[in-house]
């Protein structure tokens, strides 16, 4: 089976979940026998790559706005593979990037879109960019032959909102390398000595709510603890360098990292607290859990079904205070964290990026062969159950209780 891959910056991945998600799913695809290209942005991945993991990578330019770098490579990317790839079926991330799914078609090309987690409730979006992508979601399935997301909670928001049913894979984790301390001795950090952040430094992640949350906190009880915010944004200079401002000398903020020193930084924390309010499955987190981290999360629903009760939740909507108090908490708590610790790993053994790979194949070959629209079959292969498990599916309770602890009597 030949497969494009459209809509994401490319990889290696650099950027965000959907890059790691691409990384993960198609390193696994080429190593199953299938052809798979990877359509890439010149500006994040180095144009003089040609291959990676298996995956043939094509480099098309675009316009480098907030509003336009996606929708023009992605619109360049189908016509490429329309008329010259020509894959077997196309594979499209991003709802906003819908309407472009009739390319692909229109050449005869059975085409899936991963919609995500409802770009249109990001923040960063003007009331038109918004409206765009609300028009873009609620025709993401009849524009493409078939979608999914990556969360169950996302899926039964899609459908209370726009009236239809989409399928679910979520995304994965792999257990983490072992690691030194060379990105810690560089940042001057001590293992288990720092709350760690990493995520795209934009308004809906709300790291300025962990900034401000932090800065409430006198050193009695951070008892010299740093923060540590890592990541970036291309088009979010203005907020970033508000976020900086707010905070006070015991955040660092080292910019994106990567690799081993990512896993290192993951590994190490004494806390990792995540309090974004949208998006479905976030990498980042599972890979949080995967490293053994105690996790504080914002009690978003796909949260919630993230995480289980392997984490402590925040009042997303109380936002501040109640964070401050859970970070309060568990900074003044080394025992909670250390329970938290193992039940984490645990959560992250229920995800695994072979069984969604696995997933991804089946529904590739369904959508190739043209069985057409309609929610995903979960009832075809062993691995396939268990990449969307019902231990998965099934959310938190949202109690205030819940908030303030989640571990069992011991």
């Amino acid at each position: 089976m030949r497969v494009a891959v459209l809509g994401t910056r490319g990889i290696p991945a650099s950027y965000s979940g959907f890059e790691t998600a691409v990384e993960q799913i198609t390193s696994r695809l080429t190593g199953m026998g299938h052809e798979v290209t990877v359509y890439c942005r010149p500006h994040v991945v180095d144009s003089n790559l040609a291959t990676w993991k298996g995956a043939t990578l094509v480099h098309l330019p675009t316009i480098r706005n907030k509003y336009l770098d996606t929708f023009v490579h992605t619109l360049l990317s189908s016509f490429h593979a329309a008329f010259k790839v020509q894959p077997d079926v196309a594979l499209y991330f991003i709802a906003g990037n819908s309407p472009l799914c009739l390319i692909t078609r229109a050449a005869g090309i059975p085409t899936l879109i991963n919609v995500d987690g409802l770009d249109s409730s990001r923040r960063k979006w003007n009331r038109f960019a918004k409206a765009y992508l609300r028009l873009a979601e609620r025709l993401s399935p009849r524009l493409a032959t078939r979608a999914i997301t990556d969360s169950y909670a996302v899926a039964q928001i899609f459908e209370r909102r726009y009236g239809r049913q989409i399928g679910v894979v979520p995304y994965g984790a792999e257990a983490p390398p072992e690691t030194g301390t060379v990105t810690l001795d560089r940042l001057g950090l001590d293992p288990r000595e720092y709350v760690l952040f990493v995520g795209r430094l934009e308004p809906e992640n709300n790291p300025h709510l962990l900034v401000e949350a932090w800065a409430q906190l006198p050193n009695s009880v951070t008892g010299g603890r740093k923060l540590v915010v890592v990541g970036g944004a291309p088009y979010a200079s203005d907020y970033i360098q508000q976020v900086r401002r707010s905070a006070d000398p015991r955040v660092v903020f080292p910019g994106y990292v990567f690799g081993r020193g990512y896993w290192e930084l993951q590994r190490n924390s004494y806390l990792f607290c995540t309090p974004t309010e949208v998006g479905g499955t976030h990498p980042v987190l599972l890979e949080a859990l995967a490293a053994g981290a105690c996790v504080l999360v914002n009690d978003y629903e796909p949260n919630r079904e993230t995480v289980g009760e392997a984490g402590v939740y925040f009042s997303g909507a109380e936002g501040v205070p109640d964070l401050a108090r859970q970070l309060e908490r568990l900074l003044g708590d080394p025992e909670l964290v250390e329970r938290h610790r193992s039940l984490a790993i645990e959560r992250a053994e229920l995800y695994s990026w072979d069984a969604v790979a696995t997933a991804y194949e089946q529904l590739l070959l369904e959508v190739s062969d043209g069985l057409g629209h309609g929610p995903l079959p979960m009832d075809r292969v062993e691995e396939l159950e268990r990449a969307t498990s019902p231990a998965i599916a099934a959310p938190a309770p949202s109690s205030a209780s819940t908030a303030s602890s989640s571990v069992p009597p011991a």
